[in-house]
């Protein structure tokens, strides 16, 4: 998206697999996200829908989430203690938002998504690229 072009945000809203936790995030209908190759998101099929934390607001299930870390211990992996299912996290490349799955958001509010491949098996190389995300600037 050009910098400076004011885009119009809507309420999307997802959960884990089991409904424990549920979340809302204000985001475009016309969204892109970041396939990641890395060893964590090829596994889950992660789909990253990066946003501002003011954006993102849980609406319950906070007692539900399990924490993992790794290497750096800057990512906080946030998993559904009933179902098991990661449905948004606080990412390494933009430690003040929230990456949400894609794959976990309701039906209904998204009208189009691109898709950008993120090289993660190369995270020190490629992460510069992801920064800012979470304040709707783009690298």
């Amino acid at each position: 998206m050009p910098r400076g072009r004011i885009v119009e945000k809507v309420v999307h809203k997802g959960g884990c697999h089991c409904g424990a936790v549920r979340f809302e995030l204000r985001a475009p209908a016309r969204i892109t996200v970041q396939r990641c190759n890395c060893s964590m998101c090829a596994r889950t099929g992660f789909e990253h829908l990066i946003v501002p934390a003011a954006d993102f607001t849980l609406l319950r299930g906070a007692e539900q989430l399990t924490t993992y870390t790794f290497n750096t211990g800057v990512a906080r992996h946030l998993f559904c203690k009933v179902c098991g299912i990661k449905s948004f996290y606080v990412p390494r490349s933009n430690p003040d938002g929230y990456s949400v799955n894609l794959r976990c958001l309701d039906a209904g509010s998204v009208e189009q998504v691109t898709y950008e491949d993120f090289d993660g098996q190369n995270w020190e190389k490629a992460g510069h690229t992801l920064a800012g995300l979470s304040k709707g600037e783009r690298a």
